[in-house]
């Protein structure tokens, strides 16, 4: 349509069309009259669309969603049409559609996986989405071209779905473990905040006692420098960490428990008793093991003086799941004080915007303190295979310990010197090992502790009983052989006389019947 015009006289004057319009002399010229001409056929052909979408907040994995395409037209509409658009915008998944010709609507996608409701026309409802929801999506609007009425004008209009979910699991666990305890070294402990399947990735920090720790960025070492250390940088001025003053009396006490091989002494476990036998006068069948009392003897510490609050660095990377979720490792590094650490509390909390209070994970480290010990079967005959277990300890113990196996005075059966792991297995122990000692040292980098266990092996009957039978087999063969021989003889003695009388009767003959 064409606007209103106005008259010399001041009066509106209504025109309805080009043609009223030429009437107006000297009003327009030339060029104005072909734009308005222009202007009113394509208004009559075409029409106007718009086409806009409602921006959304972020959800949550699970939340229902509804997809909102408000359009305006004064043509005839034909369909809409949703798409989801994956791989940067390359790829258009047609998922929805509404028909106006036929007042229909249909999913495009399989039946199985079919969530999609049209609540109205251009509104789409997608109730529990999933990660794999996230993304951009498209609404397309067409209606029918006024002047040929065979064609279709579109329209479109987008928004982005963004889809975030919560961390499934947290955790917090030692680098580097097991590891052994050092007494005179000071040496660096990283712990590992482990949080998977969160997305966008959460904020990681740590905690000391339940007070936030100051940490200091790691930085990443250059290709060809060393690692470890390295890449451990402050941009404050440089401090020591630890300095180390060994106390006198404590370096003395602590060198009076060492043997010559260097290795701790171990008390009441030099000389062990020996040649207990079955049957003798005052034995009494005792259990298999006898516990000793453990010695805690390599938890004397040097005195570690910490001239100032120690340094923690942090740094954390991220590594993309399958499933479009994120795991976060954050780790925090430090030289570790036993002296200080044990038994100090830290925890991992984590930040998501999902969550509507953080996560958290706690640990406390400490070191191991008598571990128990457990010996199958628990009395040992000679030739069984004797198993000694290590089933728990005192207090609860982390990071990881590492468990040494040596025999008091001796090497162990297989002849090794020590053994590493949990269980300690000897193959068909002989009766020699009765009385032997074993010493179980479980260490980890806050310190360690020794457990001694004695082997008592008794004698087996089924292995007695075969001895026997052995043994009274070998008077039987002799007075076998014995009664052999006098049998041998006996009959020598009778052939040898039967035949010198048989000479004799022969020889008697043969003279009678002589001639005189």
């Amino acid at each position: 349509m064409v606007g209103d015009t106005q008259p010399r006289n001041g009066e509106p004057l209504k025109t309805d069309g080009v043609w009223d319009l030429l009437q107006n002399k000297g009003k327009m010229t030339v060029f104005s009259l072909c734009f308005l001409l222009c202007a009113d056929l394509l208004d009559l052909a075409v029409g106007y669309l718009t086409v806009t979408i409602e921006s959304l907040p972020p959800v949550v994995v699970g939340d229902t969603v509804t997809l909102k395409c408000n359009f305006k037209t004064d043509g005839r509409l034909r369909e809409i049409v949703w798409y989801r658009v994956t791989d940067g915008g390359t790829i258009k998944q047609k998922i929805f559609t509404y028909d106006a010709m036929f007042n229909t609507n249909y999913s495009h996608m399989e039946d199985y996986r079919r969530r999609e409701d049209l609540v109205y026309q251009s509104t789409v409802r997608l109730p529990e989405v999933r990660i794999s929801d996230n993304g951009p999506y498209e609404c397309h609007v067409g209606i029918y071209d006024r002047a040929t009425r065979e064609k279709v004008v579109l329209a479109s209009g987008n928004v982005f779905l963004t889809v975030m979910s919560p961390p499934l699991s947290i955790s917090v666990v030692a680098a580097d473990t097991p590891a052994p305890f050092s007494r005179y070294q000071a040496q660096n402990f990283t712990l590992v905040c482990i949080v998977s399947g969160g997305k966008p990735a959460p904020t990681v920090y740590f905690k000391r006692d339940g007070e936030l720790i100051e940490v200091i960025p790691y930085i990443q070492p250059t290709a060809g420098g060393e690692g470890g250390a390295a890449g451990l940088k402050d941009s404050r001025p440089p401090r020591p960490l630890i300095s180390r003053e060994l106390d006198d009396t404590k370096m003395q006490k602590s060198l009076s428990l060492l043997d010559l091989d260097g290795r701790s002494a171990r008390l009441f476990t030099e000389n062990p008793l020996r040649g207990h036998t079955q049957g003798a006068p005052g034995f009494e069948p005792s259990p298999a093991t006898e516990i000793i009392p453990e010695t805690v003897v390599s938890r004397e510490f040097p005195r570690w003086v910490q001239s100032s609050d120690p340094l923690y660095y942090f740094r954390h990377v991220h590594i993309p799941l399958n499933d479009g979720t994120v795991e976060v490792r954050a780790m925090i590094t430090w030289t570790l004080n036993p002296q200080l650490d044990n038994d100090a509390l830290f925890s991992c909390e984590v930040k998501h915007p999902a969550l509507s209070m953080p996560m958290q994970a706690e640990i406390t480290l400490a070191a191991p303190k008598g571990p128990k010990l457990l010996m199958s079967p628990t009395r040992a005959k000679v030739g069984d295979t004797v198993r000694i277990t290590v089933q728990g300890f005192q207090n609860e113990v982390f990071p990881e310990p590492l468990f040494t196996w040596t025999r008091v005075g001796g090497r162990l059966l297989d002849g090794s010197l020590e053994h590493d792991g949990k269980e300690l297995v000897l193959e068909r122990v002989p009766a020699e090992l009765n009385g032997s000692m074993y010493r179980c040292t479980a260490q980890n980098p806050l310190g360690s502790t020794d457990t001694h266990t004695r082997l008592i092996v008794f004698e087996n009957p089924s292995m007695m009983k075969g001895t026997q039978k052995l043994n009274n087999a070998a008077p039987c063969m002799e007075t076998l052989g014995l009664t052999t021989a006098v049998l041998i003889l006996t009959v020598t003695l009778e052939l040898t006389l039967q035949y010198t009388t048989s000479a004799e009767i022969l020889l008697e003959q043969v003279e009678n019947c002589a001639p005189t």
